[in-house]
């Protein structure tokens, strides 16, 4: 009897172990062991830190769930593994060590297991796991490898999954016989996005779950190309489940073509899961309708809803909808701000959501019955997701000074505690600049609100090159957002000072100082950049003979259009996937909404509004160029193209003012490859450095 336990329990070891192996394995990508000299945040330490993607609370409200991504720049690639919390022994055990990346990590409905989406050999499937990490096992059996999402029904016998169907190619009979052709035919508009040609559509379907195998899916868009989620920006999070299992909302725009290219008009729909009937509930609202969330309760439906048809940046409303009555009512109408990422409290009295205010992104509570709103949270930071859990709310945070980790919110006492450890150990080495806001007067006499970053070790009887900021979007506010990218410390860690002004066209200032941009990209925005650089420039600290200008995107037009028009304040501009030439831009777009809505319409509508717009593109001002600019493009950018790029860098040199020319051949909007991170960084500061800094190594080599 002895002997057999001990066979047993031996048999048991080994079994054990043959699982561990089996999601072990060897030369995994792990956090990186990174030197830093002197305390400084190089381009390489950067790529460093630890990246915290999807968050979940487990159902009984006890552990969260989440992945952490660490890069390797000598393999040029990233993978994220699982890691599980306790909340409260705040106990970190990390639960995966593979190759591949696992992603939409979540509990099960009964909190036991955890399913992710895995890829092996066999393709790209739904796979499930114990809690321990141990146990993996694959659910579904998907051979192709275009399986985007998935969520559990809440009774667990369902599950909803997001698949990229291609697209029909209706030219296919003229490319027989042309097996190596590489040719495309298109007779619409909307025949590319963002980053990627638009060659397949994402559907959800549905099927059935007996705990072990998915059944066969069902396409709620079956027979059509409208895609669910909306690209590019669209997750999981626009597909809900109702509380009985009965309905799944998703977010869809009925659209394809030319009509898609020119409308942000999306909507909420109910599909019946046992008729396959489908309801829309949000018809007549003509904006984006998106991300609905059901109550807990069954009583309520809420989603994010835009008002105006074609204007991407209008305020985001809370609508809340009755299911039982069919009744919609907008929530937040008395509220001049945005609401994002909204979720129920567990009596469904109450909804949580996140909304920007002043360049901080803090959580909100409002009261269903009396439309109260309070505000939660005071950090100087922006929270990019609220979850409730047991007794607190478990929250993800940045700030310009730290990357995106864990944190938990008590209502009761108003404390924020930060509960994950990912990034200690390296931000603990590194020397981080002071963050500091100032309210200055614009030239219209508003507040305007601006960040300045100064270096670590900040001595204010130094001088310091200093760095105007300009923001993307154009619609996108300057918060204590932490970018691998435009990252200001990493700027500060090269000796900068930088200047971040909140610029007219920003949410979290209200409406109406969100809309002065539209129609106007030449005006008020462009004084506020002004006004910023000149106050600060008011320091004895400030360097007014060594100052640049950057920014990417609508911060690539404007350092293009300050070019044109800065007077001699600037030494040296960097511009990143920018709008040169705005008549190029509107026929090479591929959201025809955007430049309608912002820029007024086409170059040859004669309306004076319209034509103040062209009539304010930088490619007309090159004459008055006089300063060194490097300009930045990508060749998968579809929505600013690469010869933007290249003919504002062609009109530099046949001026012949100083420039240099990083083109990124496999790089989109974002420049997203380690290796290509590294080298946009030691560009920027090559660059910099070379014209800001006169004793600097870069300097010498001009």
């Amino acid at each position: 009897m002895k002997k057999t336990l001990m066979l047993t329990g031996l048999l048991a070891l080994l079994l054990t172990s043959c699982q561990q192996k089996a999601h072990k394995d060897a030369n995994v990508i792990d956090k990186p062991n990174i030197e830093i000299k002197d305390g400084k945040l190089s381009p390489e330490a950067l790529w460093a830190f630890g990246r915290i993607g999807d968050v979940s609370v487990s159902p009984d409200g006890t552990k969260v769930l989440y992945t952490v991504t660490y890069y390797s720049v000598e393999e040029n690639k990233g993978n994220a593994e699982v890691y599980i919390m306790d909340l409260e022994s705040k106990k970190e055990t990390r639960l995966t060590q593979t190759k591949s990346s696992e992603f939409n990590v979540i509990f099960n409905p009964k909190g036991d297991r955890i399913g992710f989406i895995y890829s092996d050999e066999d393709g790209v499937n739904i796979w499930e796991m114990n809690l321990e990490g141990n146990d993996r096992k694959r659910i579904s059996d998907f051979k192709e490898g275009d399986l985007e999402g998935f969520s559990y029904a809440p009774d667990g016998k369902h599950i909803v999954y997001v698949r990229a169907l291609p697209k029909k190619d209706k030219y296919e009979y003229l490319k027989e016989g042309l097996d190596k052709t590489t040719g495309r035919v298109n007779d619409d508009l909307a025949y590319r996005h963002w980053d990627n040609w638009v060659d397949n559509v994402p559907q959800p379907f549905v099927a059935s779950f007996d705990g072990k195998k998915l059944g066969e899916g069902k396409n709620l868009l079956e027979g059509t190309e409208y895609e669910s989620p909306m690209r590019p920006w669209g997750g999981m999070e626009q597909i809900a489940w109702s509380t009985d299992s009965k309905t799944i909302a998703y977010t869809c725009r009925k659209k394809v073509g030319k009509e898609y290219a020119y409308s942000t008009n999306s909507d909420i729909f109910l599909y019946d899961v046992e008729s396959g009937n489908t309801k829309n509930i949000s018809e007549g609202m003509m904006g984006y309708d998106q991300n609905p969330v059901f109550s807990p309760d069954g009583k309520y439906i809420a989603w994010e809803s835009m008002e105006r048809d074609g204007y991407e940046a209008d305020k985001i409303r809370l609508i809340l909808y009755d299911l039982k009555a069919g009744k919609a009512t907008y929530m937040t109408e008395d509220f001049d701000q945005n609401a994002n990422g909204i979720k129920f409290t567990a009596d469904s009295k109450s909804m949580y959501f996140i909304s920007d205010w002043h360049g901080r992104d803090n959580i909100y509570k409002m009261d269903i019955a009396t439309k109260a709103i309070k505000q939660l949270t005071q950090e100087c930071a922006d929270y990019t997701a609220v979850m409730p859990a047991k007794g607190v709310l478990v929250a993800t945070q940045m700030s310009m000074s730290h990357p995106v980790e864990i944190w938990t919110v008590d209502e009761k006492t108003g404390k924020e505690t930060k509960i994950s450890t990912v990034n200690d150990e390296l931000m603990a080495k590194i020397k981080w600049g002071k963050v500091e806001e100032r309210k200055l007067k614009a030239t219209d006499g508003k507040d305007l609100y601006t960040w300045v970053i100064y270096p670590p070790d900040f001595d204010s009887t130094k001088k310091y090159p200093t760095l105007l900021y300009c923001e993307g979007g154009p619609q996108s506010t300057v918060s204590q957002f932490w970018s691998y990218r435009w990252n200001f410390q990493i700027m500060a860690s090269h000796g900068y000072i930088i200047v971040a002004p909140n610029r007219r066209g920003l949410p979290g200032f209200g409406q109406e100082w969100l809309e002065e941009i539209s129609g106007d990209y030449g005006g008020q925005c462009m004084r506020d950049y002004l006004t910023a650089i000149d106050e600060v420039s008011k320091e004895p600290y400030v360097d007014t003979e060594h100052r640049g200008a950057v920014g990417a995107s609508f911060g690539g037009y404007s350092v293009y259009w300050l070019a044109g028009h800065h007077n001699k304040r600037f030494s040296a501009f960097i511009a990143h996937n920018g709008m040169f030439n705005l008549e190029q831009q509107y026929l090479e777009t591929e959201e025809m909404w955007f430049v309608n809505w912002d820029l007024g319409g086409a170059y040859w509508n004669k309306d004076p509004k319209v034509q103040r717009s062209y009539a304010n593109s930088p490619h007309k001002f090159v004459d008055q160029w006089d300063t060194p600019i490097m300009v930045i493009h990508s060749e998968f950018d579809f929505r600013i193209v690469a010869s933007q790029g290249m003919a504002a860098y062609n009109a530099a040199l046949n001026r012949g003012i100083p420039a240099r020319y990083l083109y990124f051949p496999d790089e989109t909007h974002w420049v997203l490859k380690p290796q290509n991170g590294v080298l946009w960084q030691r560009n920027f500061f090559d660059w910099l450095d070379k014209w800001l800094k006169p004793g600097s190594e870069a300097a010498k080599r001009k």
